[in-house]
């Protein structure tokens, strides 16, 4: 049985292995490769690559291929009353033509899953700020990572971000409390991190600078640049070199899960880009639980 299907514009630029999650169902990466190799899947007409980005109007056309219907899971959008509308509006730290930036808090996702949850996206749909638009992710942030966080007015203006930093041209500066004392002030987190897809092993290159603000002999508050933007980057790195972020029960030791603040110490800080020889600088005041650790914890953060 074959069928086709004609892309639309939401998924201008997307690759071709996205929209067949999103449209045929939640489906292994290495079935959509071999289905792709078989021709089984064909855009235009012609075998293509799981990398491939989309055009509008590409015709996708699917050939002897039944994905079962319960390997689909439909993401549910989150429903914000006014109330919670009004307290993600009132993070907002600048809010121009084409984008917002937000201090997001932590415990919020960026986007929707297959649960309904609270989400800045599903939220901000809702907002007057878009009321004649709607937000577009540019960016990632993890749900317990509070801190700077773009979303974009329009496609055109998502585009651009997600080219800038793509081609590393946007700089995010997060700030992260730490176990134990880091022997060196500065220098580079270099190291291979391991995710999987399926069965799947991935290994991947990550780069981080650091800078230590404040240290002694239990925590280390530090700064950090992340080269790379690997999953869970900073988190791992840390972790790997036995100093886990404080309030992290996932890359952590079994002697740090009993802590009293149960918040994730990391803060996306600062963001830095140019667009039309312009220059952006947004800062992200700490949280207060944040601010109160480093003072239990007798460190110093001058700003």
């Amino acid at each position: 049985m074959s069928k086709f299907y004609i892309v639309d514009p939401s998924y201008e630029g997307v690759r071709i292995d996205k929209w067949i999650r999103n449209n045929l169902g939640k489906v292994p990466q290495g079935l959509i490769e071999k289905s792709l190799r078989a021709g089984k899947i064909k855009l235009n007409k012609k075998k293509t690559k799981s990398s491939t980005k989309l055009n509008i109007k590409d015709i996708i056309n699917v050939h002897d291929v039944e994905f079962k219907e319960r390997t689909i899971e439909k993401k549910i959008k989150f429903k914000p009353t006014n109330e919670v509308i009004k307290e993600n509006e009132d993070l907002i730290i600048d809010n121009n033509e084409n984008f917002i930036v937000v201090n997001k808090e932590s415990g919020i996702a960026v986007q929707g899953g297959t649960k309904s949850k609270k989400n800045l996206i599903d939220i901000f749909a809702k907002s007057k700020i878009f009321e004649n638009s709607k937000p577009y992710s540019v960016h990632r942030l993890d749900k317990d990572t509070s801190g700077v966080f773009i979303i974009a007015k329009n496609r055109d203006t998502a585009k651009l971000f997600t080219s800038l930093f793509r081609l590393r041209k946007i700089h995010k500066t997060y700030l992260a409390i730490c176990y134990g004392e880091l022997q060196t002030n500065k220098g580079i987190f270099n190291q291979d991190l391991i995710r999987y897809e399926g069965n799947k092993k991935i290994t991947e290159k990550s780069k981080t600078t650091y800078k230590v603000i404040d240290k002694n002999s239990n925590y280390t508050l530090l700064e950090m640049n992340p080269i790379t933007g690997r999953k869970h980057q900073l988190r791992k790195q840390l972790s790997l070199i036995g100093h886990p972020i404080y309030g992290d029960d996932k890359y952590t030791f079994e002697n740090n899960l009993n802590t009293t603040n149960k918040e994730l110490m990391l803060h996306s800080y600062k963001i830095k880009f140019i667009i039309n020889n312009k220059k952006y600088t947004y800062k992200a005041l700490l949280p207060s639980y944040f601010r109160k650790l480093i003072k239990t914890k007798r460190l110093n953060f001058l700003n």
